[in-house]
């Protein structure tokens, strides 16, 4: 039961600090350009590339989609156990868990075709 309620309080502290950096944007267009401090939109641009690569996003994808996957199948069984868990999260997470595994597979599926298309390109 505590590692729900744990899986619960993490649920509330990110939406809450979601909420609190979305609070924190410029209400209008007019604030999000700043022409004479270079930001837009609060941020200073650079021109420094970014710091992850492709494999990074995808390998941290993965690892959301498995949290997603585990903390779905806590819920589940914490619900089966009899232990106070509203039935409607315990579908929601199961369906977050399998579209977030469909959505990875499709990418997987594009990224093989792409490799096969590139591979079978004259040189």
């Amino acid at each position: 039961m505590s590692s729900v309620n744990t899986h619960y309080q993490n649920q509330v502290a990110e939406l809450l600090s979601q909420i609190r950096a979305h609070q924190g944007e410029p209400s209008s267009r007019a604030d999000m350009i700043r022409s004479d401090t270079g930001e837009v939109g609060g941020v200073q641009k650079t021109n420094e590339p970014s710091k992850g690569n492709f494999g990074t996003y995808m390998v941290e994808a993965f690892n959301d989609v498995n949290d997603t996957q585990q903390a779905s199948a806590e819920l589940k069984n914490a619900y089966e156990r009899g232990e106070d868990v509203p039935l409607t999260d315990v579908v929601l997470s199961m369906q977050k868990a399998s579209i977030g595994f469909e959505a990875t597979l499709q990418v997987r599926n594009k990224l093989l075709r792409a490799y096969e298309d590139i591979m079978n390109m004259p040189v």
